[in-house]
Formats: C-alpha cells, sequence, structure tokens
C-alpha cells in the first residue's frame, strides 16, 4: 500500500472515531509522529461527513445557523471532541496556573473548569456562526467547500506547533509519541495549505484564500509562541488547541472575505 495513503488512514484513525480497515495498520511499527504528515489528507476524509450534512441541508433550505450547528454536531460525533478536550484543558491551565508546573497540573486533571467551559463554548459559537455567515453569503457548495477547507488547514497547522516546540512533559503523550520530523513537518505544511487553498478557491476566490492562510498561519504562530511562554514547549492538549483555534482562523476569513 502506498506509504502516503496508509499514513492518512493511521492519521485518521488517530484523529476521529471513523473506521479504518486493518490493513492500513498491517505491519505497523511506525511512531504516532510519521503520520502527522498526513494530517491534511485525514483533515479533508474527516470533515467530509459534516460537509455532507451541511450541504444537504441548505439545499433543502433550511436556515443557515441551524444547518450550521447541525455539520458541526455531526463533526463532532465523528472526532469524539478530541480536539476541544485539548483546548477546554489549555484554557484551564493558562487561565489559572499561576506557574509552569502548575498550569501542567491543571491541564492535566481531567475536570473541566470555568476557563475551560467558556473556552468550549466560545469555540462552537464561533465555527457556528462562521459556518452560518459563510453559507448566508455563497452557495450550498461553495459554503460546503469552505467547511472542508477549514478542516484540512487547521489539522495541517497542528503539525507545525507539534514540531517547533519540545515536549514540556517528560512523561506526557506527546513526549512519548516523539516529534515529527523537517520533512514530515513541511509535507504536512505545504500539502495543507495548497490543498486548503484550492478548496477555499472554489469557496469565495484567490484574494479570499489567501486571507484564509495567512490568518491561520497568524494564529498558529501566535498561540504556539504563548504556549511556549506559558509551559516551555507543547501537550497533546496544546496541539488540540491548535487546531480549534486555527479553525475558528480559517472560518472568521472565509466568513470576513464572503
Amino acid at each position: 500500500m502506498n506509504e502516503l495513503v496508509q499514513d492518512t488512514g493511521r492519521a485518521v484513525a488517530f484523529l476521529s472515531r471513523l473506521p479504518v480497515p486493518e490493513r492500513f495498520f498491517e505491519g505497523d511499527t511506525v511512531s504516532i509522529s510519521r503520520p502527522a504528515r498526513a494530517y491534511g489528507f485525514a483533515g479533508l476524509v474527516i470533515s467530509l461527513p459534516g460537509a455532507l450534512v451541511l450541504s444537504l441541508l441548505l439545499v433543502m433550505g433550511l436556515a443557515p445557523l441551524f444547518a450550521a450547528a447541525l455539520a458541526v454536531s455531526c463533526h463532532l460525533l465523528v472526532t469524539g471532541a478530541l480536539h476541544e478536550d485539548g483546548l477546554a484543558d489549555c484554557a484551564d491551565g493558562f487561565g489559572g496556573g499561576s506557574d509552569r508546573d502548575r498550569t501542567l497540573t491543571i491541564m492535566k486533571d481531567s475536570t473541566i473548569g470555568a476557563y475551560g467551559g467558556i473556552a468550549l463554548v466560545m469555540s462552537l459559537v464561533l465555527r457556528v456562526a462562521g459556518i452560518a455567515a459563510l453559507a448566508g453569503a455563497v452557495s450550498p457548495v461553495a459554503a460546503t467547500l469552505g467547511f472542508l477547507a477549514a478542516g484540512v488547514v487547521s489539522r495541517a497547522a497542528m503539525v507545525w506547533h507539534w514540531q517547533a516546540l519540545p515536549a514540556a512533559k517528560t512523561d506526557g503523550v506527546a513526549a512519548s509519541a516523539g516529534q515529527p520530523d523537517d520533512g514530515s513537518m513541511r509535507f504536512a505544511l505545504i500539502s495543507g495549505a495548497v490543498l486548503g487553498f484550492v478548496l477555499a478557491l472554489r469557496s469565495i476566490g484567490a484574494g479570499g484564500a489567501v486571507f484564509m492562510l495567512v490568518l491561520v498561519a497568524a494564529a498558529c504562530i501566535a498561540f504556539t509562541r504563548f504556549a511556549e511562554r506559558k509551559i516551555g514547549g507543547h501537550t497533546g492538549d496544546t496541539i488540540g488547541a491548535t487546531q480549534q483555534i486555527c479553525e475558528v482562523a480559517a472560518l472568521l476569513g472565509l466568513a470576513l472575505w464572503s
């Protein structure tokens, strides 16, 4: 089996609850970090169910806000709220931690506090509002392509955050998984940017596609630097939070340009 196809299947299995055939894991001696190069492609696959729901409901004439809410709900079922969990833990830790050790301790606690709850609500509201704004301004097909573009570029951005910082803890899941190498990171960024650009190009045009990518890059860099200052590295939670932040940034760019 082609290595890229296999890595895409493994990435889909890691990032979602979608069933992936066993043949994608035959002779599996690959670390979690290698399939990261395919995160952009995995983002496309993972976003397809929600995109189909959005397209169908818009074609049926449902109000954009309701269609967007149901599409995001479908997406949450597909991902098992994996990245939302990371966002909530980061918000609690970064908001309540007075120093690095305290921040990491709070992030490790599975209990969601006020900061985490607010972050989850804002993430859901902003994503639903962004999709609804886009759907209200363009055709159902264009809105669906924009939804897919946000899913692609936000997951590709995770790989840059993961590779740019060392592991913040020596005993965490992120530390045991290792880091993507430079080649995997570059492939993920280039393929994710190109695929996201093409989808956004068909959605709102070249200017909007570039604007979306610029906002995503700015959001990813800003959050990565913030995490470096707070805890000195990345964790599984900060990787997930990167996806959420960059997806909101992508939808913001699409909605503003439309």
